[in-house]
């Protein structure tokens, strides 16, 4: 479980501690602010573009393997960033990175379901979430105090003696799982990291008016015939890479759809949170990031005590009580009065991630377990997948609003965030016929 979750805790900070450093790569590439974006998008599109085909070869060569190579090749990856001496050089080591990390969350899941016993499968998880949040709170305060020190290549270096040691560690301890003997599908990742990489361009390009429209539609068009015709090569095998078979089971396509729509709750609140404390309340910059502390801090709270729980009492009932928390928290953020006080935003900050973590450790071992064992990589990978695609979808939604309502998009993304958390809540309340 360290080398779990030390690998999955450098993939998720170097998302978020990219984004602080952007400024000044920009300033020292000489690039534009939207050349400089890529730096980002390039890791984003590498992880979602890689996270089916890589959780498909875990089950054909064996979990341990897929996540040792993903560690080493993030590691490289990020060896490389910190080398880079031009923005395209950086941009393709930032897709090398990515697809690293695409490795270590593709079979994340799948190993912690051979790392625990059946019966405290929810611990496991539930400490896998904490690790996740944990991540995520502390990235942008790891970035800034690295970046007072040194510069920004420092915030790809330092991932190379922890990604070494965690190498060491992960050799020696990570379980092995059964290979299956298909050949990989060559064609089913190819037609997959089209459908999602055209999508995901094309709607950026949309939202946020680059290009001409005309091509960012043809990419959205394309993507969707791409996965069509995915979908209808992968119908027709045993075992899929997109995991059709499993979404004929009810409650693992439940659990799917519900983290979905919660990853894209989630993503529209701290997405548009930040704008809106600096632009509509008129706080500072440190103010703010004070301020978005509570949601995260609280993630990390409640995702243990849900994993725990979630071994005794239904996901469906936990994941209800956690998402209908998060609407209404979301709600009161969405009706905050200008002269708010800081403990006026703090405690629907509070009340947001913690019934955010109270869904989503239960809900994730529901999604792990209902799968066949033999089919424990697939299932993991979705559960990447449905959480990149919630959080991509977020991003995305919060942009358009700022184009087509810039002086309410803030206060719309959230209200739109809590219609999802409601939605994503009667989902999993579902589940509970569906048992």
């Amino acid at each position: 479980m360290l080398a779990i979750a030390i690998g999955i805790a450098m993939s998720v900070l170097d998302a978020a501690v990219a984004n602080i450093a952007l400024p000044a790569i920009a300033a020292e590439f000489h690039a534009s602010p939207a050349e400089s974006i890529w730096v980002v998008n390039a890791y984003q599109l590498a992880v979602v573009m890689g996270l089916l085909p890589l959780a498909s070869l875990g089950e054909r060569v064996g979990y341990r393997r897929v996540y040792l190579w993903g560690l080493a090749i993030f590691t490289l990856g990020s060896v490389a960033c910190a080398l880079s001496q031009n923005m395209p050089t950086l941009i393709v080591a930032r897709v090398g990175q990515g697809l690293g990390a695409a490795g270590v969350f593709a079979v994340n899941g799948a190993l912690v379901r051979f790392t625990y016993p059946g019966a405290l499968l929810g611990r496991g998880v539930g400490l896998n979430a904490f690790v996740v949040s944990v991540a995520s709170a502390v990235g942008p305060s790891v970035a800034a105090a690295i970046l007072a020190v040194g510069p920004w290549q420092w915030l790809f270096a330092i991932n190379a003696p922890f990604g070494i040691v965690n190498f060491v560690i992960g050799y020696r301890a990570l379980p092995h799982s059964d290979r299956g003997g298909r050949p990989f599908d060559l064609i089913s990742a190819t037609l997959n990291a089209l459908a999602f990489g055209l999508f995901f361009v094309g709607a950026d390009a949309v939202t946020h008016g680059e290009g001409t429209m005309t091509l960012a539609l043809a990419e959205v068009i394309a993507a969707f015939l791409a996965l069509a015709a995915l979908v209808r090569r992968e119908s027709k095998l045993d075992a899929p890479l997109i995991p059709v078979d499993l979404m004929r089971i009810p409650i693992f396509a439940l659990s799917v759809a519900t983290s979905i729509c919660s990853f894209t709750a989630q993503s529209l609140a701290l997405v548009a949170m930040p704008f809106y404390f600096e632009l509509t309340l008129g706080r500072s910059q440190v103010e703010t990031g004070l301020l978005m502390t509570p949601w995260p801090v609280a993630v990390g709270v409640a995702a243990p005590i849900a994993g725990r729980l979630s071994d005794r009492i239904p996901a469906a009932i936990l994941g209800f009580v956690g998402l209908a928390g998060l609407a209404i928290g979301m709600v009161l953020l969405a009706r905050l009065p200008l002269d708010a006080r800081f403990v006026d935003i703090a405690w629907p900050m509070a009340l947001s991630g913690a019934g955010f973590g109270f869904f989503q450790a239960p809900n994730n071992r529901t999604l792990l377990s209902s799968a066949p064992r033999r089919r424990a990589g697939a299932a993991g990978g979705m559960l990447a997948t449905a959480r990149v695609t919630g959080l991509a979808a977020g991003a995305t939604l919060v942009a358009l609003f700022f184009r087509v309502a810039p002086t309410r998009a803030e206060p719309i993304a959230l209200m739109v965030g809590a219609g999802f958390a409601i939605v994503a809540a009667f989902a999993s309340l579902t589940r509970l016929a569906k048992r």
